[in-house]
């Protein structure tokens, strides 16, 4: 039989029990689709796509569905499929519901408004018509001898108008007051919708839309990728509350020491970084200092004063080519990272 299980154990050793320890690490299911994936990540170890998954499950995260496919894989419904990693961006999620919150509440408000002002033009409606026909009253009563009663009829009116004049102003301004306030709703929506719940810098969306709409006159801009090492060991020796507020601590140095230019948590503990008129060189050794800045640093853990140990980045940086698209940009970064990664990890790699 050909592919992959033509392969024979004694040419490659202790290949089957190797890929047999793969899905088991990964929850697959011995189906033949996840039998080839294994094989191709264990049979090719200097490979790109052993590579891929090496820096994907660095400090032992377990493959997600959505790793499996976009590294080409495909996860067999029915079998045993792996579930989402704790990084797979659920602080994201927890924004996106609370954005979708406000925006269903700003909708209920929009509703209200609109019923409003139809509920206001229909009074104005019913006030100009009972206007024409007081006004016709008028005309009709005697101009002599019932002057007395038209000036007592349009005294009447005369209060009657301005009385509705004055619930008008009301709801004139509560209509205001509506809309500033749905204005001030939607603002913090779109903010929302754009802004990390746990380290409040801006998220992955508001990269995108930042990169897309780049000036390229405006240039040159570079776009790094960083990453904290082996973050998983922090996670399961302390708990993801502290692992939580280092991800805020170095989000907020970043921000810090990059002032000026766009940093985003780009998901889990990867952050990305759009330096905006500087050339790549400059990028590269701006970043070495902030990576040397963060590798200083002490943490300790708030509630012991217990040292947490040394944590470190590992980050990878490229130039924007003109008009490039954000994956290819996105791809060569990413691929510097792992590079970074590879070659013992707290430093940055410049392509």
């Amino acid at each position: 039989m050909g592919g992959p299980f033509a392969a024979r154990k004694d040419e490659k050793g202790d290949l089957f029990s190797q890929i047999g320890a793969f899905l088991s690490a990964h929850a697959l299911s011995p189906e033949p689709a996840h039998y080839n994936f294994a094989y191709d990540v264990i049979a090719n170890p200097d490979g790109m796509l052993a590579g891929a998954v090496a820096r994907l499950t660095d400090g032992g995260v377990r493959l997600s569905r959505s790793d499996i496919e976009s590294l080409g894989g495909r996860v067999v419904m029915g079998g045993s499929a792996p579930p989402p990693r704790r990084d797979d961006h659920a602080a994201e999620q927890q924004a996106d519901a609370e954005a979708a919150e406000l925006v269903a509440q700003t909708q209920a408000q929009v509703d209200g408004f609109a019923d409003m002002m139809r509920a206001m033009q229909d009074e104005t409606r019913g006030f100009g018509r009972d206007l024409a026909q007081s006004a016709a009253a008028i005309e009709r009563t005697a101009p002599v001898s019932q002057t007395a009663a038209g000036l007592d009829e349009i005294a009447r009116i005369t209060g009657s108008m301005l009385s509705r004049i004055r619930d008008a102003e009301v709801r004139l301004a509560q209509a205001t007051h509506e809309a500033d306030a749905l204005r001030a709703k939607l603002a913090e929506a779109n903010d929302t919708a754009r802004r990390d719940a746990l380290t409040g810098l801006p998220n992955r969306r508001a990269f995108d839309e930042a990169f897309t709409t780049r000036h390229e006159p405006d240039g040159p801009f570079c776009l790094a990728m960083c990453d904290i090492d082996r973050f998983k060991r922090i996670n399961d020796a302390h708990g993801h509350q502290i692992g939580d507020r280092v991800l805020s601590a170095v989000g907020r140095t970043l921000a810090e020491e990059c002032a000026g230019h766009l940093v985003v948590r780009h998901g889990g503990e990867e952050f990305a970084i759009l330096l905006h008129g500087i050339a790549l060189a400059d990028a590269a050794a701006h970043l070495d200092g902030v990576r040397s800045v963060i590798a200083a640093k002490r943490f300790r853990l708030r509630e012991t004063d217990k040292p947490l140990g040394q944590v470190t980045l590992s980050i990878g940086v490229t130039a924007v080519q003109p008009n490039e698209p954000i994956a290819a940009a996105f791809g060569r970064a990413d691929q510097l990272l792992y590079t970074a990664k590879a070659d013992g990890r707290d430093r940055v790699c410049a392509a």
